[in-house]
């Protein structure tokens, strides 16, 4: 059934503005290369969110003349995929910069106010199962039960305790540790400001806590983290042919996380720093990154591949553990080269 959208703004009535755009969007009449080419996903997928973040985004938009919720996921998506300034993609939908700041206010909000059910770490042995199995098809390494990165997305300076959000780069920035599966699916995505070392977000962060205790299965991360139980990190000085198979197999598939936020930063340009860094404050600036992850995950579960607008550009190669000597965890240490003795010699 077309889906009529009509745009109520009152600052097209007053400014006059309606002779630019269609009064009425008829979703079922406009090609899914224009929807792709303006608003990043395809019809049956942007219909499926309207529908998803209707009674939400109608309670937050209880006044006269309230743009509908198909405006407004379409003015949010715009901003998210085109990664331009929000004046730009009000002109393309007709609606004006304050209007196109409320719809993306509203919708960012309604997305990560969805985040618990889009983006969870199931720990139920089923799914783990099905998690091992899946990455040891990637490069035969065991019991993965999810790969971890933390990533830099550059904002504006903020107006208060601008420091914290210095990265080791220079720049200000939102950090995002994030875990996902063998297939890009987002498990984690927690955001810290930017000027904390890695290895400290992960020490507070909820997936640590979570993992603990865990008894079987570990994540995978880079030589940035320590090695624990629970996190298997690549050999620092490989001297063995299986220490450097193990090696390989870890950061090929390490290299999946990578992958999946290039792809992230991709289709959801607002996030790549090309045209700029999000001009919000850094809760705002957060809920933006979380809605974009929510987007990522929403769009899994609907059929679409995780890297198909993925960039190609070399991995960073990543430094040390940030961490002494004394601190390192025996009991890790064994098991690593117990799983380097059975999987890999």
């Amino acid at each position: 059934m077309a889906i009529p959208i009509a745009i109520l703004d009152c600052d097209l009535l007053l400014h006059g503005r309606g002779h630019k755009t269609l009064e009425r969007f008829d979703l079922d009449t406009v090609s899914n290369s224009v929807l792709l080419s303006n608003f990043g996903f395809p019809r049956d997928f942007i219909l499926y969110l309207v529908e998803l973040l209707r009674e939400t985004l109608s309670r937050r938009t209880l006044r006269s003349r309230a743009i509908s919720p198909e405006v407004q996921v379409l003015a949010a998506l715009g901003f998210y995929t085109s990664g331009s300034f929000q004046t730009s993609m009000g002109d393309i939908i007709g609606i004006s910069q304050a209007s196109m700041s409320r719809c993306v206010t509203n919708v960012t909000k309604a997305l990560v106010e969805k985040a618990p059910q889009f983006i969870t770490f199931n720990k139920d042995p089923s799914n783990r199962e099905y998690s091992f199995q899946e990455f040891q098809r990637v490069a035969g390494f065991p019991a993965v039960l999810g790969v971890l990165d933390c990533v830099q997305v550059a904002i504006k300076a903020p107006n208060s305790d601008a420091s914290s959000y210095v990265n080791k780069k220079g720049f200000h920035s939102i950090a995002c540790q994030l875990v996902c599966n063998a297939r890009g699916l987002l498990l984690s995505a927690e955001t810290w400001p930017g000027g904390l070392q890695d290895t400290r977000i992960l020490q507070r962060s909820a997936i640590s806590k979570q993992l603990q205790d865990n008894e079987e299965g570990w994540l995978l991360g880079d030589g940035r983290y320590p090695l624990k139980k629970w996190l298997m990190t690549p050999v620092e000085n490989p001297e063995t042919a299986a220490e450097f198979q193990y090696n390989l197999a870890h950061t090929v598939t390490h290299e999946i996380v990578d992958r999946t936020f290039r792809a992230i930063q991709t289709r959801f340009r607002c996030l790549d720093g090309i045209k700029g860094n999000l001009q919000y404050s850094p809760e705002r600036s957060s809920s933006i990154l979380l809605a974009c992850c929510v987007l990522h995950n929403a769009s899994l579960h609907s059929g679409l591949d995780a890297w198909t607008l993925e960039r190609t550009e070399p991995l960073e190669q990543p430094k040390g553990p940030e961490q002494s000597l004394e601190d390192r965890d025996s009991e890790a240490e064994e098991l690593r080269k117990h799983i380097i003795l059975k999987h890999f010699s």
